[in-house]
């Protein structure tokens, strides 16, 4: 009688059996293979020595001065927005700088605090952060509207009946940008408390999820009615215009000016290298055409000198606020 251990030690040996035949015979096709293909093609075989081992590196890549745009875009749009400024900025210095992507505003501010992110161009609310890592400020930007100062906005669906003022929002759903977005939650929420409402009067308060492009995702949450309200920086409905019908949005209200974008430099990074950069910065002019054309790829206007001081007003409201 036939066990069942010995029918498997017997399988085994047939399955060992037919792929040993198999081996050889793919070793004996493949050989008759190179054979025929040598004596087809009029090639020399070549000989390989496997014992033989060469160490292969990966090439350096090259050094360059990084140059990172707060995601408050996705990174399709930051990509698109600064791309002729930074080819610009490297055929007007002759520096090797590359634009990189942090995904979140606090991996940007952690990619400052660490010196991986040299230039940042960030929201001043931002900027105050990095300021206390470190960072300067050099430059700030002129918007679309030829003023050096930016708004918040508070939109909602221009068909909901229960909406008519900004006091109408207590007891709504709020979805900000990200707490540290300044045109897209700072502002606004000054806006908020000097109106006499506080963060406890809504009923709910939700930031844009996941990574880049939360500007967008606020716009199209109040468009497709998850939430009441929304907060974003005057300017991100232009950047929805093609997917939505910007009929649908209506601006409740808008903030007071605060001073605009900011471009920092990490703390260490070489003076030359900023005196170079914001050299060019400043020469860009907006009656230029080639100019013009970068200028407002960027979204913005120009490019001034900015310093520290400017940005206490945002540190003022972050104090009034309880932010800092």
């Amino acid at each position: 009688m036939i066990t069942s251990k010995k029918r498997a030690r017997s399988s085994r040996k047939g399955l060992s059996l037919i792929i040993l035949l198999a081996i050889v015979s793919l070793g004996l096709l493949t050989a008759f293979s190179l054979v025929g293909c040598g004596e087809n093609e009029g090639e020399d075989l070549v000989r390989v020595d496997m014992s033989k081992r060469e160490k292969i590196t990966a090439p350096l890549r090259k050094d360059a001065i990084t140059y990172a745009y707060l995601p408050q875009y996705s990174h399709t749009i930051s990509f698109q927005r600064h791309r002729a400024l930074l080819q610009y900025l490297r055929e007007a210095t002759g520096l090797p700088l590359r634009q990189i992507f942090p995904d979140t505003f606090d991996e940007h501010i952690a990619m400052v605090e660490r010196g991986e992110i040299d230039i940042s161009f960030s929201n001043p609310f931002v900027y105050v952060k990095l300021a206390e890592a470190g960072a300067t400020a050099f430059a700030r930007t002129v918007e679309p509207s030829g003023k050096p100062y930016f708004q918040g906005q508070i939109i909602c669906r221009s068909d909901n009946p229960t909406i008519k003022n900004i006091y109408d929002c207590r007891g709504k759903r709020w979805i900000a940008v990200d707490p540290g977005s300044a045109g897209g939650y700072l502002f606004p929420l000054g806006l908020f408390y000097d109106s006499g409402i506080k963060l406890n009067d809504f009923a709910e308060v939700d930031f844009a999820p996941g990574p880049g492009g939360k500007q967008e995702k606020v716009v199209l949450a109040i468009h497709a009615g998850a939430y009441d309200i929304g907060t974003i920086r005057k300017g991100a409905l232009d950047v929805v215009a093609g997917k939505i019908d910007l009929g649908d949005i209506r601006v409740l209200a808008e903030t007071r000016p605060y001073p605009g974008w900011v471009y920092a430099a990490r703390k260490g990074l070489d003076p030359e290298v900023v005196h170079a950069v914001s050299d060019a910065m400043f020469a860009l002019n907006k009656d230029t055409p080639k100019h013009r054309e970068i200028l407002l790829s960027a979204g913005m206007r120009g490019i001034i000198p900015a310093q520290d001081v400017d940005y206490d007003p945002v540190r003022e409201l972050a104090d009034k606020l309880g932010l800092n």
